[in-house]
């Protein structure tokens, strides 16, 4: 992709959202669901789209909310169910839109004290706290389109266990939301704002102190405030804002919010490498006000809008590649907590190969599953994984005990971790990686998206390993081509095509009309854009071969 000429600067009038536009699509366009791209879909991170184009209005969430609730009934779900929202301009009316449909059907909801903001990993805990101390089953919604810009809107949903809803799950919401949508609403029950806010099913708590008096529990702050390390943190306007500020006075932390801004245009950041506003945290462009920062701190870290993403900036090694620190935090972790040897790493089968070769070094076993952060769930819960990570900057672990502490992403312990990492070993991650490259070998990654039609995605998803004819790929014999996850045997909707020093993976998005090609080398750049092309010549002749 061609790099904006405005990437990493900061946003100029012509790129601001107008909200007041946005919030009004929200109220009064109405989503065609003959159209697949104005139907509630729910992709590896839930329903995402954008108010203007009738992808993610009002009868998109009253319908998703209706949903929700006529899948707990269905399940016998007696618990509250945890609501949580990020700073996005349409998370808001999304929150209400959400509460008056749970109420009138008689779901009890739970809610910040404030009617403040509740990042993921927060919701994620208060399910997995609830139902370990109590019989009635838990779940909650997070409204939340990620790191997507500020035109975008989301909703996704954790059932009990505490992590994102499975395929099977998603599929049932999905299926009877547009149904309802179709039928003009007709089915939703819903009551008046002021009905649902007087409601005695509406409860209020205080995530906040519930979330951080519990951090010790993953993360050494002992050792961190002893240390003394210097934590500059941007919350690039997300979710978490008022958490740093009770982590920083309840374990005496050197926190230093360098950002506290919050406004739904996020018109303060700086432009993502295509020009748009994108709250990215794994991205040098969107992260280039703390980047510039980096010589003021031990460590400086960032997070997206719903805090299950992390940035880690190092003054060593400016921004760190998420591959590169997930490699780092799992050599540290399995090298510095009393976990059980059995207990696995987890990875996407997108992740990098340092990731396998840590794991191999260490001896430690190691499982590779498909996109999405699901696959995670049922290990992180019962410990037989003890880390989970995606290439993408999302990961999470189990607590210092060996038992969970979550079952979604978690950016505030992996941010934290990096001023654990420092305080116990005196070097910074970045400096640590520097020493995994020099044994293990140095990686070159990369990904490229194309435009993908609806047929050329269902295309590449139905790959089978017969589809690859070659035997080498960039030079090198193929060992593996793989169309399912060796980890769990869960198809990838898509190939993996493995030599000893490079591979590749290609998939459609499942939320965008584009497919990605993952690629990585160990040998040098070169190589791996000679895979990159490889592999786009693999994916081109796939879909002449289908007619497209």
């Amino acid at each position: 992709m061609t790099i904006h000429h405005h990437a990493g600067k900061p946003a100029r009038p012509q790129d601001r959202i107008n909200i007041g536009r946005l919030v009004a699509d929200y109220y009064t366009k109405t989503p065609d669901v003959s159209l697949p791209q104005q139907q509630v879909a729910f992709g590896t991170s839930g329903h995402r789209g954008n108010a203007n184009k009738s992808s993610f209005n009002q009868a998109h969430i009253v319908a998703i909310c209706q949903a929700v609730a006529e899948y707990r009934q269905e399940q016998g779900f007696s618990g509250p169910l945890y609501l949580g929202k990020d700073t996005h301009a349409l998370s808001e009316p999304a929150f209400t839109s959400a509460i008056c449909v749970l109420i009138a059907n008689n779901v009890p909801v739970v809610i910040q004290q404030d009617h403040g903001f509740t990042p993921t990993p927060v919701i994620s805990r208060l399910i997995i706290s609830h139902n370990k101390a109590n019989d009635s089953q838990a779940d909650g919604l997070i409204i939340t389109p990620s790191h997507n810009p500020p035109t975008d809107g989301g909703i996704k949903y954790n059932p009990p266990h505490g992590g994102p809803a499975e395929g099977g799950i998603t599929k049932q919401i999905e299926q009877r939301a547009n149904a309802l949508i179709a039928n003009n609403l007709a089915d939703v029950k819903q009551v008046s704002i002021e009905q649902a806010m007087a409601s005695p099913l509406l409860s209020r708590e205080d995530f906040i102190e519930h979330y951080v008096s519990q951090l010790d529990q993953v993360i050494d702050m002992a050792a961190i405030a002893k240390a003394g390390v210097r934590i500059g943190v941007d919350p690039l306007g997300g979710s978490g804002i008022d958490y740093w500020p009770v982590i920083k006075q309840k374990y005496g932390l050197n926190i230093e919010v360098v950002n506290q801004v919050v406004d739904g245009s996020f018109s303060f950041m700086p432009l993502d490498k295509d020009g748009k506003i994108r709250m990215d945290c794994s991205s040098p462009y969107a992260m280039a006000g703390l980047i510039a920062m980096k010589d003021d701190f031990d460590i400086a870290v960032g997070n997206d809008p719903d805090f299950d993403r992390h940035g880690i900036v190092t003054p060593s090694g400016g921004l760190m590649n998420p591959n590169h620190y997930l490699a780092v935090a799992i050599n540290y972790l399995m090298t510095h907590r009393q976990w059980p040897a059995s207990a696995k790493i987890g990875k996407t089968l997108v992740s990098s190969s340092l990731i396998d070769r840590v794991a191999k070094h260490i001896d430690r076993p190691l499982s590779e599953v498909p996109v999405g952060f699901k696959w995670f769930v049922d290990g992180l819960q019962d410990a037989t994984y003890a880390f989970g990570g995606e290439e993408s900057a999302g990961a999470a672990f189990i607590a210092r005990d060996g038992s969970c502490w979550t079952t979604d992403k978690d950016g505030f312990i992996m941010a934290l971790l990096a001023a654990e990492i420092i305080a116990v070993t005196g070097k910074n991650p970045h400096q640590h990686y520097l020493e995994l490259a020099e044994k293990l070998g140095a990686p070159c990654y990369g990904r490229v998206e194309a435009p993908a039609t609806l047929e050329q995605k269902k295309v590449l998803t139905a790959l089978s390993s017969d589809a690859v004819t070659a035997d080498i790929l960039a030079g090198e014999k193929i060992i593996k081509i793989l169309s399912h996850a060796p980890g769990n045997n869960a198809a990838i909707g898509g190939i993996k095509v493995v030599t000893d020093n490079g591979w590749f993976a290609a998939r459609p998005s499942g939320t965008e009309e584009i497919y990605k090609i993952y690629a990585e080398s160990f040998i040098d750049n070169d190589h791996l854009q000679q895979i990159i092309s490889e592999a786009q010549v693999i994916v081109s002749t796939a879909f002449k071969q289908a007619g497209l």
